[in-house]
């Protein structure tokens, strides 16, 4: 007879048995971690990143734990190759149930300090990228009854950082283009929601570093200002890309979903 805590953890370890995942900038960081968590969930996951090493070492991870991935690389700034994957993945698979378009990038500066070029390509990375690759799965959940989009957005979207403003614009942004897309697909049963995290630490905080004098002081600024006192890690966040993307979160759709240790209170 199988005790209340082993039913338990059977029951966890399906939320997400039978789906297609198919995650961009998975490489490493909090791509990678939601990557290998929804996959121990049970999803067969498409791991992209523009470095095809990093995103083959990912799904060779996942492989090594008993679960199912597959890896491509990708530039998700390539339209067309964005499209093409995801058209491949629905042909070999049959469906696609959940994106998380966690591709993006980052630059420090105030209005005279960020080029020309670093606006452009934050705004092509940060909000252009997820526009395509939502409108290129859309259309197959909406043929398949439904699925769960997943945006990585920040919590630089829902408050500003001094002296970020490419970043901070951006992702305010994508977080507006989020709830607009989860209103107009709501009743396609298709859920739209923004992931909104904030100090994780990862090297993607490079541009924070920089800006706040080296690491030193940024892991003070942590210390500090963060209510907990503490880095996230990508273990957690990935347990909140599990919940968006299943059906615990089902009722949801148009939300910021912020993990940042109480930066933002």
């Amino acid at each position: 007879m199988k005790t209340n805590s082993q039913l338990g953890s059977q029951n966890q370890m399906s939320l997400l048995a039978n789906k297609i995942a198919f995650v961009t900038g998975a490489g490493s960081g909090i791509g990678r971690a939601g990557a290998i968590a929804m996959a121990q969930q049970g999803a067969r996951v498409i791991v992209t990143d523009l470095d095809v090493q990093k995103s083959t070492q990912v799904a060779n991870e996942i492989l090594s734990q008993g679960h199912n991935a597959t890896s491509y690389g990708l530039d998700v700034l390539d339209d067309i190759a964005l499209k093409e994957i995801i058209d491949e993945t629905v042909k070999t698979f049959g469906n696609i149930d959940i994106l998380h378009s966690h591709a993006g990038y980052q630059t420090e500066g105030n209005l005279e300090e960020v080029s020309i070029e670093g606006m452009d390509l934050s705004w092509k990375l940060n909000v252009r990228s997820h526009f395509i690759a939502s409108r290129a799965v859309v259309h197959h959940m909406r043929k398949q009854g439904g699925g769960s989009i997943i945006i990585t957005a920040s919590n630089s979207g829902i408050q500003y950082d001094r002296e970020m403003i490419a970043y901070a614009t951006t992702k305010h942004a994508v977080v507006a283009m989020t709830r607009q897309m989860a209103a107009d697909y709501a009743k396609e049963n298709i859920r739209f929601n923004a992931l909104c995290p904030g100090f994780i630490d990862t090297p993607f905080n490079a541009g924070f570093e920089k800006q706040m004098g080296g690491r030193d002081q940024l892991e003070k600024y942590v210390s500090d200002t963060i209510p907990m006192g503490r880095w996230g890690s990508t273990e957690e966040v990935g347990q909140s890309i599990v919940f968006l993307a299943s059906d615990m979160s089902s009722f949801m759709t148009g939300h910021a979903l912020v993990i940042d240790g109480g930066e933002c209170i």
